[in-house]
Parts: structure tokens; C-alpha cells; sequence
């Protein structure tokens, strides 16, 4: 595809999905260290040719035109080598996240500024050094200082940046550091999301019996994809001025037809113009973290799910821990009200929101269903649980004890050993504590005694 097409694939993005955009390509960052590895050659070229510098510095800091072309040309060959060992350890590392972690890794790794600060600095300093090349003759009589003095920092500049390479690399496929860094997106993700919805919200309680009681109107998607981007004030300004309620049918990260509904709207008005609305939305080839909340917790449980398949334990801990922070940092920060007022305090727009409970079985469901009845797993899940029953609001603790309800309902025909019975009821016993289900906890060990630890002396924790 050409330069032109990709020109006008940015252009039409919205400025929020360009700049994610751009995070994410391996090309954007290098691009601007070329540019300015090429303003610096023009600039060495100024000080040497122009101005000459080396009549204001003392003899012995440059060197002669044959001399100098001897040491570019070993420079541009050193700096093409470090630029090839690097490509190599990219690939290498692709590929390890690929096929061990998870593909949606590959984004992070490249949208990492760290890893495209390398890559920019490696093409920049070969740039640099090559354009340098061209300028020097053969001249015995030249006397050249800034390019040689330059060329050598940043051929140093390389090596040094190099070695960084290879650690950043080693350091970030390490699983704690992976799961922490797929979490702190997540959260950054989520507090500019409610940052841009805080506004909207109101304090009021809205009457649902003043909400509309017939179908309203309905707004169809004009083509197919995912549903990346809304732009939630302008859909509010839009339905202010034409004095109508608009309503959500799909969520963000959703995937839409063509001629699917997209929205639903109630209004006096005879006719509104769906394009208007239309504008206001992204939709696109794939799912984006821009405004999805559920896709940062479907890459960490992607990541435990890959973990369990090669046998990998403790990533699958390490992730279900970074899971239990990013669910109660959604819990503490969220306001699952799908209602939003424009200035006046009208309702003008409601979303289709999830509650806490989807979000709950998104971060652990899949992962509960491929521990294939792995009870160290299944424990270790019954715990995080506990951990998010003592730091959240009470009014969740139903869905966490009906959560815990089910996943110790799912085992069947198996058996286990006594102590990992004991685990396993040390947690539950504990949720119920923290959820007041102590009688709901009565039947569920008896459930464990009689199908799952049979002739097994299994204690009461207390």
C-alpha cells in the first residue's frame, strides 16, 4: 500500500485514535530520529565546511580526509552490526510473547517507548554516520574535526544503547513485569475513560418510570467492525441541540454489522439526521484499549490461559494477582451508572454498560474454565476473591459469594487430596466470613464432603 493511502487513514481518525495509533507502529518514533539525525549532519557539515572550526581548536583533535574515510567506514559497518543484533533480539522477542504469552502482546511491546527510543536511536546514529561519509574527499590537506569527534559519540552512543537493549528486553519479558505493565495500562486507560465521563454524571437518582416506556427510533452502523471510539460530549452537544435522548445498543470493543442498530433515540422531532451521530464514532478492523475496559482484563486472562498450557504456575498467580487489581481498581474508580446529563441536567444519553459482576467473571471465568478443575488454580482464584471482599464495597459481596458459589459448584467427578480440600475450604470459609454467608458456607462444604473429598477427614477451618 502507498504513503498516500496510510496519509489518509490518519487524517480521517479522530485526534484521541490517531495518537494511539501512532503509539502503536514501530516506525513513528525512528521516523523523527532520522529527521533529526539528518539536521545534525547538515550541522556538522556547517561546522566543518562553513565555518571550519578547526582553526578555532588546537592541532591534534581532527583529522586528515584519507584518515577520517578509513574511520567512517569502519563506524557505519560497527553501527549496521549493533542495528542487525538489535533487529535480531526484536524478532527474537516477538516472537516469545507470541508464542508464549499471548499475540496481543506484540502491540505492547512495540508501543513501548523504551523499545522505540532504541530502534530510533540505532537508525539515527546509521544515518548519521553514513551521510557523514559522503561529505568527506580524499584530500590529504583536510583537516576535519567536528565530524570525526561527533562519529565517535555516536558510534558510543550505539554500543552503550545496545547493552540498554538487551536489558530492557530480558527485564520486560520477565511475567511480573509483563502482567504489571498490561495492568498499569489498563488503569491508565480506565481514569482517562472516567475523566472524560465525570462530567456527565449526576448526583440525582434517575426515575425510571420517567424514562421512555416505548421503542424509540432506531440509528444504524453504516459498516462493519469494532466499536473503538465515542465521542461522548459531542454525542451530548449533538443530542442537546436536536432536544432528543440517545441511547446506546452495543458497548465499546463490541462488534458490529453493517445495518446493525447502533443507537436508539426518542425525540420530537419528525426526522434527525443519523450522520451527525455517526460522526461521533470510531469503528474499526480491531479492538483498541482507547475506551475498552474489557480488553485490558482479556489480555491478562490470555496470558494465565497461555501460562496454563505450558505448565506455568506461577505466571498464572502472578496475572491472577495483577487481574484482582485492575477488577478493584474498576470497582473503587468506576461509576457504572450508564446515565450522562449535559449542562442543563437533561438525561441526553445512556450507555450500555456492564456491571460489576461481568466485569468479575471477564478477569477470572476463563481462566477457571481451562484450569481443567485444577484445585491449586481454583484456591488461588477463591483467594483473590477473598482479598476483593475486604477492600470493596459491600453491596458487591453478593456477586463475589455467587461467584465463589459457582466455581466450587463446577467441580464434578473428581477427586482431591485432603490438604488441598482444607485450602480450599481456608478460602471459602473466608469469604464467607467477609460476605455474612456463613449458612450458604455450611452446604457448600457439605457439597465438597460428600461428591469431591469422599472418605476424606476434611476439617472444619475456623
Amino acid at each position: 500500500m502507498s504513503i498516500l493511502y496510510y496519509l489518509k487513514k490518519y487524517m480521517k481518525m479522530s485526534r484521541r485514535q490517531r495518537k494511539n495509533e501512532l503509539k502503536s507502529t514501530l516506525w513513528f518514533m525512528p521516523f523523527w530520529y532520522i529527521v533529526g539525525s539528518i539536521c545534525l549532519s547538515f550541522f556538522t557539515y556547517y561546522l566543518d565546511y562553513v565555518i571550519d572550526i578547526s582553526l578555532y581548536l588546537p592541532v591534534g583533535f581532527g583529522f586528515s580526509g584519507t584518515t577520517l574515510q578509513v574511520l567512517l567506514s569502519a563506524l557505519v559497518g560497527g553501527v549496521l552490526t549493533l542495528s542487525a543484533f538489535t533487529i535480531n533480539s526484536l524478532l527474537v522477542a516477538l516472537t516469545t510473547f507470541s508464542g508464549q504469552f499471548s499475540s496481543k502482546m506484540l502491540v505492547n511491546f512495540v508501543s513501548d517507548r523504551a523499545t522505540q527510543h532504541v530502534v530510533g536511536i540505532f537508525n539515527g546514529c546509521f544515518i548519521y554516520v553514513l551521510l557523514n561519509f559522503l561529505y568527506v574527499t580524499h584530500g590529504e590537506e583536510e583537516y576535519i574535526v567536528a565530524t570525526p569527534i561527533l562519529s565517535i559519540l555516536t558510534a558510543i552512543l550505539a554500543a552503550i544503547t545496545f547493552i540498554y537493549f538487551i536489558n530492557h528486553t530480558t527485564t520486560w519479558m520477565q511475567v511480573h513485569n509483563i502482567s504489571y505493565n498490561l495492568n498499569i495500562k489498563s488503569k491508565s486507560i480506565h481514569s482517562s475513560l472516567e475523566k472524560e465521563l465525570q462530567p456527565f454524571h449526576s448526583q440525582a437518582q434517575v426515575d425510571d418510570q420517567k424514562l421512555p416506556n416505548k421503542p424509540g427510533k432506531t440509528i444504524y452502523a453504516k459498516q462493519s467492525g469494532y466499536l473503538q471510539v465515542a465521542d461522548f460530549a459531542k454525542l451530548i452537544k449533538k443530542a442537546q441541540e436536536d432536544h432528543l435522548l440517545l441511547q446506546f445498543e452495543v458497548r465499546i470493543g463490541e462488534f458490529v454489522l453493517d445495518g446493525s442498530p447502533i443507537f436508539s433515540y426518542w425525540s420530537s422531532q419528525e426526522s434527525v439526521n443519523p450522520d451527525r451521530y455517526l460522526k461521533s464514532l470510531e469503528i474499526g478492523l480491531k479492538q483498541t484499549e482507547i475506551q475498552d475496559l474489557e480488553y485490558g482484563l482479556s489480555k491478562l486472562s490470555e496470558v494465565a490461559i497461555k501460562a496454563l498450557g505450558h505448565n506455568d504456575p506461577l505466571t498464572v498467580t502472578n496475572t491472577l494477582h495483577q487481574i484482582t487489581d485492575l477488577i478493584k481498581n474498576i470497582v473503587t474508580k468506576s461509576d457504572f451508572s450508564p446515565y450522562l446529563f449535559d449542562q442543563e441536567g437533561e438525561l441526553r444519553l445512556i450507555l450500555m454498560q456492564k456491571d460489576f459482576r461481568y466485569y468479575l467473571h471477564k478477569g477470572f471465568a476463563y481462566i477457571r474454565e481451562f484450569s481443567n478443575q485444577n484445585s491449586a488454580i481454583i484456591t488461588e482464584i477463591l483467594s483473590m476473591v477473598h482479598l476483593l471482599s475486604k477492600t470493596i464495597d459491600e453491596r458487591y459481596h453478593e456477586e463475589l459469594w455467587e461467584f465463589s458459589n459457582q466455581t466450587i459448584l463446577g467441580f464434578k467427578n473428581c477427586q482431591l487430596y485432603e490438604n488441598d480440600c482444607y485450602y480450599m475450604l481456608e478460602q471459602l470459609y473466608k469469604i464467607a466470613l467477609e460476605t455474612n454467608r456463613n449458612k450458604e458456607y455450611s452446604s457448600l462444604q457439605s457439597y465438597l464432603q460428600d461428591r469431591i473429598c469422599a472418605d476424606m477427614p476434611v476439617p472444619n477451618p475456623s
